[in-house]
């Protein structure tokens, strides 16, 4: 544990960012799920709506940085795509 006193309180703050990024991450990795499994289910109107959320979540994380910008584009993509097929 550190002695000093502003290493302290970033030990304390990092902690608390990496508990917040890691719980932003679950939900983000969740709501993807949700679109895969509504995707399989063949629900087409389920799908839609999960799509909207899974891809502004994923918005979201690229902007605050806990992904990288192309990778939430590139998920997106992709996901878009499943959607396209599923409704085709």
């Amino acid at each position: 544990m550190p002695n000093i006193k502003s290493a302290i309180k970033r030990v304390k703050t990092s902690e608390k960012r990496r508990a917040h990024n890691a719980a932003l991450k679950s939900a983000l990795r969740t709501a993807i799920k949700t679109f895969e499994t509504k995707v399989e289910s063949k629900e087409v109107e389920g799908a839609k709506e999960a799509f909207l959320v899974a891809t502004k979540k994923l918005d979201k994380a690229a902007t605050k940085g806990l992904i990288h910008k192309n990778a939430a584009s590139r998920q997106k993509s992709r996901l878009a795509k499943k959607l396209n097929e599923l409704s085709a």
